[in-house]
């Protein structure tokens, strides 16, 4: 059972990422729209209402999503800095031919590919895209002792992985654990050159990831970040900066119980299919959508 549904990010200049994620990406617009009064709410970003948005789909046809909503940038927002949603992760075929690809794009190498310690299934790369947003490009090579991994079906495929910064990650797998019944998967101390590139710390110091589960998928990675990491700023009424909500199906719709945005409801779209869904607030401001499976 794969429950990562979509993930929701900021952009100053929707035309413009929405042409660099079409391509370079290959993602797909299938919905175009305002976000509307309903979702603005349920994001708790009421003046985000007219915002305009794009859902996006990979060239897999796979059902997981991109969506982009426009809003200003935000002063003070440093990618890598704050707590909350801070990258997602994309798989792809060939992440050598991926990095040859995405060198002439608007997005920065910020991690060239490099093979981790410790994670042999896994060869990633992350790129920084103009409003901050965080794209691991992985490179699935064999699934892990417990846990299934995704194949890539065209070069640059789905979404597979959500990232969060953590003010106190054990706080934040227990809130999974308790509010939506993942479990918790590997905890493991890696050099991270990117955060620690972020930081301005030794690229040999180790830092703690973890990751959420359900079954044999994972789907959630947790970072410890560094004690001078920061709430996330954001202009009143709006969605947070850089990467602002993660959406997951639940098989158990009714178990979940939390603190809800807004009231669930039926809704419709290609991320909702005409099922229930809510916005939950969790640690460190985090917003969580869950949708009726």
């Amino acid at each position: 059972m794969k429950l990562l549904r979509a993930a929701t990010l900021s952009v100053a200049d929707l035309d413009a990422a929405e042409a660099r994620y079409r391509d370079f990406l290959d993602y797909a617009v299938i919905e175009r729209g305002p976000l509307g009064a309903d979702l603005a709410a349920a994001f708790d970003a009421p003046a985000a209402t007219d915002a305009r948005s794009v859902v996006m789909q990979p060239a897999s046809g796979a059902d997981i999503y991109l969506r982009l909503t426009e809003q200003p940038a935000v002063n003070g927002y440093a990618p890598l800095r704050t707590y909350g949603w801070n990258a997602i992760e994309i798989c792809v075929q060939d992440v050598l031919a991926t990095h040859e690809r995405i060198k002439d794009s608007p997005f920065e190498v910020i991690g060239p590919p490099r093979e981790i310690d410790g994670l042999p299934a896994i060869y990633p790369m992350q790129v920084k895209g103009p409003d901050g947003e965080i794209v691991y490009l992985t490179q699935i090579r064999d699934n892990l002792p417990a846990f299934d991994l995704p194949r890539a079906t065209a070069p640059i495929d789905r979404l597979f992985i959500l990232v969060i910064g953590c003010s106190d990650m054990q706080a934040g797998l227990k809130w999974f654990e308790e509010t939506l019944g993942f479990a918790t998967g590997r905890v493991m101390d890696i050099e991270y050159h990117m955060l620690a590139d972020a930081y301005g710390t030794p690229r040999t110091d180790l830092h703690t990831i973890s990751t959420a589960v359900h079954e044999r998928d994972v789907f959630l990675e947790l970072d410890q970040y560094p004690e001078t990491a920061t709430p996330r700023p954001r202009q009143d009424g709006m969605m947070w900066p850089g990467a602002s909500v993660g959406t997951f199906a639940h098989p158990d719709f009714n178990s979940v119980c939390g603190d809800w945005v807004t009231e669930p409801r039926v809704r419709e779209g290609a991320i909702y299919g005409g099922k229930r869904s809510g916005v939950l607030r969790g640690p460190d401001g985090l917003l969580v959508e869950v949708v009726e499976l």
